[in-house]
């Protein structure tokens, strides 16, 4: 991390929206990017946070991330939507269809939707408090069409991608904030060691010859990511990724089979209004009393206390909101260039 002062929030997200918006994106989906970028740095996910800004700005220029327009509604029954997102921002897209699925929760008691043909959509830690701070709960699996970088379970070769999942859910307390994916490490993560000179602390990955390695820069050589459980268990990973790129792409109608193009994400999004089942105060009760005991479980030996998903990225976030966003270093050199070519002023 940078060991300078922190920056404003507020700060960083006029920086990124005004870049996008002297590329042409339209000023509602520009703040809706800048909105989600700088929300993964505050909660800690620096791999997706601004760090993608320049990537993003890039594919505009290639004309693979579309600046203005609207997606197409594909199927809509209520509950159920499905949208071409028409490689529109993937941040934008997403704020809208969660807003849009509890605002139909609410009348339903759930609501979901699918989204192909988008652009990339950042950081999935970013979205859920959004629907938990209305009392709902909201699940997410994302999948990259454009991707092959996670082998099967037993194989070698890359046939699906890292699948992320994301979920929040309320509680009495702070909410439950959870961000996997059924790949061991991410492919941002992969490119930014290799960037580094770094490798990873374990053999999270695997040789184009199938044997594991801690060197990320086996994927510039036909090497995967190996999928959650590793070579051990890793039918587990393999499962989860074929059930979310299904769920994603099968539902949306678009992906794999269309050869679509990389920084693109299917997506399925399900939102939950828990007083349409047992009750929300029920739910509070039953999510209080299901992490209450997860917190009393002794620590292992030497270990900290067991914390709840998503703890250390709220906490990480107070943090900056009191003290600033503390970019890691190179972040802001990185967007040094398009900066100056656009005429915005680095904060």
């Amino acid at each position: 991390m940078s060991g300078g002062e922190g920056l404003p929030a507020g700060r960083l997200r006029g920086f990124a929206a005004a870049l996008f918006g002297a590329a042409g994106m339209d000023a509602e989906k520009a703040a809706a990017v800048a909105e989600i970028l700088v929300e993964a740095d505050m909660l800690g996910h620096d791999t997706h946070g601004l760090s993608l800004a320049a990537r993003y700005l890039d594919e505009i220029e290639a004309g693979a991330l579309a600046v203005t327009g609207e997606p197409v509604v594909v199927s809509d029954r209520g509950a159920c939507l499905a949208w071409d997102g028409q490689r529109l921002p993937g941040p934008w897209l997403m704020v809208r269809a969660i807003d849009l699925a509890m605002e139909r929760a609410a009348r339903h008691g759930m609501a979901a939707v699918a989204i192909g043909n988008g652009h990339h959509i950042a950081c999935l830690a970013a979205y859920p408090a959004r629907a938990t701070a209305r009392g709902m709960v909201l699940t997410i699996h994302s999948s990259a069409p454009g991707v092959a970088t996670v082998a099967p379970f037993g194989g070698t070769a890359g046939a699906l991608s890292p699948a992320p999942f994301a979920m929040g859910f309320p509680t009495g307390g702070d909410p439950v904030l959870i961000d996997v994916s059924a790949s061991i490490t991410t492919n941002n993560m992969a490119l930014r060691l290799a960037r580094e000179g770094r490798r990873y602390d374990r053999p999270w990955l695997m040789d184009a010859e199938g044997q594991a390695t801690d060197d990320p820069t086996v994927l510039q050589r036909g090497g995967t990511v190996l999928p959650a459980g590793g070579q051990d268990h890793g039918q587990k990973g393999y499962g989860w990724a074929l059930a979310a790129e299904a769920l994603s792409q099968g539902l949306s109608g678009h992906g794999r089979a269309e050869g679509t193009r990389p920084m693109g994400n299917a997506v399925f999004l399900q939102v939950f209004d828990p007083s349409a089942f047992g009750g929300a105060e029920a739910f509070r009760r039953e999510t209080d009393v299901i992490t209450g005991g997860c917190r009393a479980s002794a620590p292992r030996p030497g270990g900290p206390p067991v914390r709840l998903p998503g703890e250390a990225g709220l906490r990480h976030r107070a943090a900056a909101e009191r003290d600033g966003v503390r970019l890691r270093d190179g972040i802001l050199d990185g967007l040094r260039p398009w900066a100056e070519r656009l005429g915005v002023p680095i904060p």
